[in-house]
């Protein structure tokens, strides 16, 4: 084992003294988050791009719901119309989906006020129990 240790090793290295290896070293390192840099970049484009599409599609989706939604409010519009003149059907469409418009306003307006601030206080509180922990802990190594 003496003899693994003492050994130096062969080759193209066995030449090279500890200062450029060292340089070597740090250049390869270097090369390698440049990489891993390019490797990331390239795949967050890649995401992006799927990322893009789904939302220009989720948005395709949602404008037609809205357009069937209209057509839904038009027919229940013509099914009261059989019953009551057609101006009041078409009143009482309309004092309906204002209704349930105010409502899902003052329900979003609930969540929205439990939203703000915007500050993450658990994780705020978190850190700072994070870091009176290692303040503790080198005061207490300190008087060790």
């Amino acid at each position: 084992m003496a003899d693994a240790v003492n050994s130096r090793p062969t080759g193209p290295a066995a030449e090279l003294s500890t200062g450029e290896l060292v340089q070597r070293a740090t250049e390869q390192v270097s090369r390698l988050i440049r990489d891993e840099l390019a490797l990331a970049r390239a795949e967050l484009t890649e995401k992006g791009k799927h990322a893009g599409i789904g939302v220009g599609l989720f948005g395709g989706g949602g404008a037609l719901a809205l357009y069937g939604l209209g057509a839904l409010v038009a027919a229940a519009v013509l099914l009261l119309a059989l019953v009551v003149p057609a101006w009041l059907a078409a009143l009482i469409v309309a004092v309906v989906l204002f209704a349930l418009a105010g409502i899902l306003a003052l329900v979003g307006k609930n969540q929205v006020k439990r939203a703000v601030p915007p500050v993450p206080t658990a994780a705020a509180d978190s850190v700072r129990a994070d870091v009176d922990a290692v303040t503790t802990a080198v005061k207490d190594r300190g008087r060790s």
